[in-house]
């Protein structure tokens, strides 16, 4: 077989041995990342597209994985429309001037991604250079639910009090702000994959806050306008989220060629639920790259037997990896995932 394992793998089709990624993989559990960032901020590495290509390129060099994504943060379009951000010390990301009043979303603007991402899309480029043709480069983007909880909220926030008012109460900026935020995505992710991305993900980090009445009503349309505008792209889209084993069914509709599914429900039973014409994500529990190894090596195997030898598994974290993981861990579940028999193929 030749050519990109993980791409094959996006469209369910047969491959040699389930490929393996992980989110967060450049980043703060290497001590290559660390060392970058005593000299830069987490914004310089984004906007330095040669420094966010040695980024993106540190786990390639160092692990066996079937894929690279590039080094970039999903509110990087936000200036672009109109709101300033930054990552405050031990704070995380922190807005301006959140867009909590309709006077707020009506100052949004859709921008043009190409003259203001212009540094995200050199970085694709020279990634995808220097990449060998069996690694596939994946690029990605916020999804208008999350993004918009981050302007509302002006950062992270545990209840999403804010946001979930907005919705309740003042709809017609909800509407408006998710519409713009679609829009933008789009313009974003086809750019990228001009650039090069041979797969695009679609990150809803924070949906699992809402019910799926709620998701089906205010957020569905949006990520559904999303998949539908990249059908022509021809490359795959990766549906990400996390505590969402409520309404999966849902986010399917939505649309994606690849739904990611988080440790809180098993692998063979999320597949069940969003149909074996999807291929599937996952689905391994980040803190579980913390423990020791032969309970590791027991979970990973279990991912592994649940996808059942069906076409289009790629394995995954649920979410990120947490800055602590161990290099070791990270080498063995790469090791067992390529040399796992187990299976009829």
């Amino acid at each position: 077989m030749s050519g990109s394992r993980f791409l094959r793998a996006c469209r369910r089709e047969e491959v040699d041995c389930t490929p393996v990624w992980f989110m967060r993989q450049a980043g703060r559990y290497m001590e290559e990342y660390r060392k970058l960032r005593e000299e830069y901020s987490m914004i310089e590495l984004c906007k330095n597209p040669e420094l966010a290509t040695q980024v993106t390129l540190q786990p390639i060099r160092r692990f066996d994985l079937d894929a690279a994504i590039i080094f970039a943060d999903i509110l990087l379009p936000l200036p672009g429309m109109g709101v300033d951000f930054e990552f405050a010390v031990g704070e995380g990301p922190r807005i301006h001037r959140p867009v909590d009043t309709a006077e707020e979303v009506n100052r949004l603007h859709v921008g043009d991604p190409e003259e203001a991402l212009s540094f995200v899309f050199d970085a694709l480029r020279m990634v995808r250079s220097e990449l060998d043709s069996e690694i596939a480069l994946i690029g990605f983007a916020g999804a208008p639910f999350t993004i918009a909880s981050y302007m509302i909220e002006g950062g992270y926030s545990r209840n999403f009090l804010k946001t979930k008012a907005m919705m309740y109460s003042n709809s017609g900026s909800w509407h408006r702000m998710m519409e713009i935020l679609a829009e933008v995505t789009c313009r974003y992710l086809k750019a990228q994959i001009e650039a090069g991305a041979q797969a695009v993900q679609l990150f809803d980090s924070w949906i699992g806050a809402l019910g799926a009445d709620d998701y089906q009503k205010y957020v569905l349309p949006y990520s559904k306008f999303i998949f539908d505008s990249l059908k022509g792209s021809s490359v795959p889209t990766i549906h990400f989220g996390t505590g969402t084993a409520g309404f999966l069914d849902l986010m399917s509709q939505a649309g994606g060629t690849v739904q990611s599914v988080d440790w809180r429900i098993p692998l063979d039973q999320a597949w069940e639920t969003v149909g074996t014409d999807l291929a599937i994500q996952g689905n391994l529990d980040p803190a579980a790259m913390m423990g020791g190894v032969e309970e590791l090596e027991e979970k990973v195997h279990t991912v592994l037997e649940k996808a059942g030898g069906r076409p289009g598994h790629i394995f995954n974290l649920g979410h990120g990896f947490f800055p602590q993981t161990p290099i070791p861990n990270v080498e063995a579940v790469i090791n067992w995932v390529h040399g796992f028999r187990g299976r009829e193929r």
